[in-house]
């Protein structure tokens, strides 16, 4: 979960996807949710990941009671408080989109970004396994 939906939450939602292959169920949401953001498809689509299909979702939108663990990403805004009895993670992460004034500069903050996710997530399925 982050705040717009559109970036940080996008692409753990289509990492965790692909990593899980189907195992599990993964879900994305904000509080305040906007549009996929165009250059976390394009971070995605570069390793061979899609957005296709996927929508900025609300909060309301996840089956709360069908999740185990939360995980929050944001860093400089206030994160999204969802109640329920699940396990709460945070793993801060500027959001990409917030720095850079060329393209080139945006696209290299959601590699970063994309990374940096795609490496959480790694060691947090070892860890569950």
């Amino acid at each position: 979960m982050c705040v717009a939906n559109s970036a940080r939450s996008q692409m753990a939602e289509a990492l965790a996807r692909s990593m899980l292959d189907g195992r599990r169920e993964v879900y994305s949401a904000g509080s305040e949710p906007s549009r996929v953001n165009p250059f976390a498809t394009e971070a995605l689509a570069e390793i061979g990941l899609s957005t296709e299909g996927h929508t900025s979702n609300g909060v309301d939108d996840v089956p709360m009671e069908r999740v185990r663990f939360l995980i929050t990403l944001c860093a400089e805004e206030v994160c999204p408080y969802v109640p329920g009895d699940v396990e709460r993670l945070h793993w801060p992460h500027p959001d990409p989109a917030g720095a850079g004034d060329t393209r080139a500069e945006i696209l290299d903050n959601f590699r970063s970004v994309r990374d940096a996710i795609r490496d959480r997530i790694r060691s947090f399925l070892e860890s569950i396994a």
